[in-house]
Parts: structure tokens; sequence; C-alpha cells
């Protein structure tokens, strides 16, 4: 899986797809009332703003194993929680984006090609996989989410635009 799917080409180019998807999701978000983004509409982690705070936690998880970035102050079950104002949300995922494209610039095919061994807090144990199928996951997560945020985000009525992924990022990264 690492060699011929998830290059570095790949890993710019989902860095690009997750910030632009980022941004049209806060602008969508920006636009529905406070009390709407924090209404527990069912979704895995209950609102709109539970599921953009996980999608920060899971991201800063991630590349604290990947890039060594300070881990998040909650733990997983706890990560809905873990941001509580919109306005320090928005913030923490545009420096979060910024962090993410910047190391996705520095990733090497050999850095791809390694194993990474860690402690998963949420499995209670400790891992070895490689890194290719790791940032598979660390980028299929981010778009997991950002899905459960977008039909939040549209059954308040706001729009985010397009989301495929061919209409947004250029085929040249």
């Amino acid at each position: 899986m690492t060699s011929a799917m998830v290059n570095s080409g790949y890993v710019r180019a989902m860095a690009a797809y997750n910030a632009e998807m980022n941004r049209r999701l806060y602008d969508a978000s920006a636009r529905i009332p406070d009390a709407k983004r924090r209404e527990n509409r069912g979704a895995f982690w209950g609102s709109l703003h539970g599921t953009l705070v996980h999608l920060v936690w899971g991201d800063q998880m991630w590349m604290s194993r990947f890039d060594a970035w300070p881990k998040p102050t909650a733990v997983q079950k706890d990560s809905a929680g873990m941001i509580e104002g919109f306005d320090d949300l928005r913030r923490t995922r545009v420096d979060a984006d910024a962090k993410i494209s910047d190391w996705a610039g520095r990733v090497t095919d050999e850095w791809l090609a390694v194993d990474q061994t860690w402690f998963s807090g949420s499995a209670q144990k400790e891992l070895h996989m490689p890194r290719g199928f790791l940032v598979t996951h660390f980028f299929n997560h981010q778009t997991h989410h950002r899905g459960q945020a977008h039909a939040l985000i549209t059954a308040c009525g706001e729009k985010t635009g397009d989301t495929d992924i061919f209409l947004l990022v250029p085929s040249t990264i």
C-alpha cells in the first residue's frame, strides 16, 4: 500500500484537500447560530461543534506521532469538549491546517516506508504499523468526520460548495 498509492504527492494533495474542506466547513459553520452548532443531533460526537472539535483532536493526536506535536489535552472519549469557543476552535483549526501542510511538504517516500510504533490510549496497547498505512488512516479519519459535519451543516440549511477532491485540488500537487 505504501509505494504505489501512498507517496509524498498523495500526502501533499490530501493536506491541501483537508485545508480547503476545513475552510469551507468553518465558513458555513460560522453562519449557523452557536446554539444550533452545539445542538446534539445524534452524530457520533453529538453536535456539529463536537464533531469539529473531535477532528482537531484526531489531527493533533496523529501529528503528535508523525511530527512531534504536543498531544491533545483530552482523551478520545472527551475529545468533543476539548475546545469550548467556536472562535478558539476556528483559530486552532487554521493553525493545525497550516502545520499539516508544512509537514506534508517535508514528508518523503522514504519516511512513509518506515514502520511507526506508538502506544494507543484508545486501544490501550502498543501498536506497530507502516506509516503509509497510518497516513492513509489519518486522512480517511478527516474525510469521514468531515462528511458527518457536512451532513449536520446541510441539515442546518447551510452549504459548503463542492466537496470532491478533483474539483478542489490541482492534480499537479
